[in-house]
C-alpha cells in the first residue's frame, strides 16, 4: 500500500477516462468526435492549459444523469483509495454543467451518491469544494452560489480555476466575501500559468485559507517568505505542470527547491486522467524523478493532512497522521 495521503487538488471531471467517456455517451446517446478510446487518449496531448482546457469542456458533454456524476466519482474513489489516498477533497465545476441544462441538483445529488458512502466503500473520507470558472463573469460565480444554497449541507468550500491569465482574483472579491460570510472555506488556483502577483491578490482580496498550484511564488522571495511565515499551504501538481508545459520536464520542477525553503507543500493529481496519473502516481514519479527521499515523501503526505479542512474532526486528522508516521517505505 503507497503512503497514507490527501489529495486537495482533484477536478473531479478530470477524472473522466476514455472508457467511462464512451460508456456514459453511449448511456446518454452522445456521439464523441472520437474513433475508439485510443484516439481520445491520443487527443490528451496538450501544447498549455487552454487546449486541455477545449477537450476537458468537451467531453463532459456525457455527464447528464445524477448516476452519471455517481459512476464518475465512484470510478475516481476507487483508483485514490488504491493509490492510498485517506481523505479526498474534491472540486467540481457547476457552471460547465448548467451551461448546458444540468442543474446544480443533479450534480451535487449525483456525486453524493458516491461521496456519501466512500468512507464504506472505499474507506476515503470526503469534503466537496464548488469552484467558479475565473474566464467567466463575476456575475455568473454569484449566480452560481446562489443556486448551490440549498446545498451548503454538502458542500464546504469554493474554489476558483480555468483559464488563468488575463482572469485576476479581484474579478472575484465580491462572491468570496459572500462565500466567506455562507462560513464556506476559500480556496484559488493562482501562479499557474499567472504571475506571483495573482497568488497576493488571492491571499489579500480574496482571502484564501490555501492556494491551488503557486509554483510561481518561486519568482518572488518575498512572496515566499510570507507563504512560509503564514504556513499557508500550496496545493502542488507536478505532473500536470509537465503535461500543460508549465515546466519543460518533471526533473525541472521546483518541488525540492520548495521544501528546502520552507513552503508547505502537498502533491496532488489535478485533472489525472488527462494528465498521467493519480495521486499516488504523482508520489511516485516526484520520488524517482526528484530524488525525494523517505522524509521528504512523509513531509509532503503530512502536510496533505495538516493542510486538509479537518478542523471539525482533529481526531481523524490526528489517526491520518498517525498512519503516515508508522508507515514502513519500501
Amino acid at each position: 500500500m503507497p503512503v497514507p495521503k490527501a489529495e486537495l487538488h482533484l477536478h473531479i471531471e478530470g477524472t473522466l477516462e476514455p472508457e467511462l467517456a464512451f460508456a456514459l455517451a453511449a448511456r446518454n446517446g452522445v456521439e464523441l468526435p472520437y474513433a475508439d478510446t485510443d484516439a481520445l487518449r491520443e487527443a490528451y496531448r496538450f501544447e498549455d492549459l487552454q487546449s486541455f482546457l477545449n477537450l476537458y469542456y468537451e467531453l463532459m458533454a456525457v455527464l447528464r444523469t445524477e448516476q452519471d456524476f455517481a459512476d464518475l466519482a465512484d470510478a475516481y474513489l476507487a483508483r485514490a483509495a488504491a493509490q492510498g489516498v485517506r481523505h479526498a477533497e474534491i472540486f467540481f465545476d457547476p457552471q460547465a454543467h448548467m451551461a448546458r441544462g444540468v442543474g446544480m441538483g443533479t450534480v451535487v445529488e449525483g456525486l453524493w451518491r458516491a461521496l456519501g458512502r466512500s468512507e464504506e466503500t472505499h474507506g476515503v473520507s470526503t469534503q466537496l469544494i464548488m469552484c467558479f470558472l475565473r474566464d467567466e463573469s463575476a456575475e455568473s460565480a454569484r449566480e452560481t452560489l446562489e443556486a448551490a444554497k440549498p446545498y451548503l449541507d454538502r458542500i464546504i468550500g469554493v474554489g476558483l480555476d480555468s483559464a488563468e491569465v488575463g482572469h485576476p482574483p479581484v474579478k472575484f472579491r465580491e462572491v468570496y466575501e459572500e462565500a466567506a460570510r455562507l462560513g464556506l472555506r476559500r480556496v484559488a488556483h493562482a501562479g499557474e500559468e499567472g504571475p506571483p502577483a495573482y497568488i497576493t491578490e488571492a491571499l489579500d482580496v480574496l482571502g484564501v485559507e490555501r492556494v491551488d498550484h503557486g509554483l510561481r511564488c518561486m519568482e518572488d522571495p518575498a512572496l515566499v517568505e510570507r507563504l512560509v511565515r503564514e504556513r499557508v499551504p500550496l496545493t502542488l501538481c507536478p505532473l500536470s505542470n509537465v503535461r500543460l508545459r508549465t515546466v519543460d520536464t518533471l526533473a525541472e520542477h521546483p518541488l525540492p527547491a520548495m521544501l528546502d525553503a520552507g513552503l508547505l507543500c502537498t502533491v496532488n493529481s489535478d485533472d489525472p486522467a488527462y494528465f498521467g496519473g493519480y495521486a499516488g502516481d504523482n508520489f511516485a514519479a516526484v520520488r524517482e524523478t526528484l530524488g525525494l527521499g523517505e522524509e521528504r515523501l512523509r513531509e509532503l503526505a503530512r502536510n496533505s493532512f495538516l493542510a486538509s479542512f479537518l478542523e471539525h474532526d482533529e481526531e481523524r486528522r490526528a489517526r491520518y497522521l498517525a498512519e503516515v508516521e508508522a508507515y514502513v517505505f519500501a
